[in-house]
């Protein structure tokens, strides 16, 4: 079984948290202590793979940018979020791509499976950001990243961006073991057959999943819309 892990990363008060909460609970958690970082395991199964997903919360406080980038690192793909209701927000999305780039060693435009997500369309008539000027966006992100619109109050589109996201990292892994693939063969057809078999390879779902830990949050309450 294939084991991912996924960073959410936006700005304060977009909806992260909501989001995530909706997604691993399917419920809408309105009052919640603003985030550091959370951790949080669930086992899906998309297009008929079961999949470990483990989705690291981010916080949006700039004192905690460092902190994230170090999850940014280890991550196989992102979310990265803003409100369509708050237009600075959604500006601060070009950041959260370049923070995202500097952590991978990546250029512009790289393979990197990301969604931007537009959330709280719940709240249409507070709407500052266009549909446009959200796909526009994701586009200038480069052509591995798509635009999604949600609401994590109705959970409107919510399951949606995780299952995306799950397919975009199976093409973007799924590339890298067909070329290790291909080179493993071409060096075994250079070198004599050996005496003996190669040993068994790993069997299917046989790596250890371990619980995910709870970092320490801040005991400040806010709402989440």
């Amino acid at each position: 079984m294939s084991k991912y892990k996924i960073i959410v990363v936006g700005s304060g008060s977009v909806g992260k948290s909501a989001l995530t909460m909706r997604y691993i609970h399917q419920k809408f958690v309105e009052r919640y202590d603003p985030t550091v970082e959370d951790s949080y395991m669930r086992q899906v199964e998309i297009d008929g793979s079961a999949v470990m997903l483990e989705i690291i919360d981010t916080a949006g406080q700039e004192e905690y940018r460092s902190l994230t980038g170090m999850y940014m690192e280890k991550g196989h793909g992102f979310v990265i979020v803003y409100s369509m209701t708050d237009i600075e927000t959604f500006h601060e999305t070009a950041k959260y791509y370049e923070e995202i780039l500097k952590a991978k060693d990546e250029k512009e435009g790289a393979k990197i499976p990301i969604i931007l997500v537009g959330n709280k369309i719940d709240l249409e008539d507070q709407r500052s950001v266009t549909k446009e000027e959200g796909e526009n966006q994701s586009k200038k992100f480069g052509d591995f990243c798509k635009w999604i619109e949600t609401s994590a109050k109705t959970g409107e589109n919510v399951d949606s961006v995780f299952e995306e996201l799950v397919r975009m990292i199976n093409t973007a892994e799924g590339g890298e073991e067909e070329e290790v693939e291909e080179a493993a063969a071409e060096g075994a057809q250079s070198k004599p057959s050996a005496g003996t078999a190669a040993s068994d390879p790993a069997q299917p779902g046989s790596s250890e999943v371990k619980p995910a830990t709870k970092p320490k949050r801040q005991k400040k309450k806010c709402i989440i819309l």
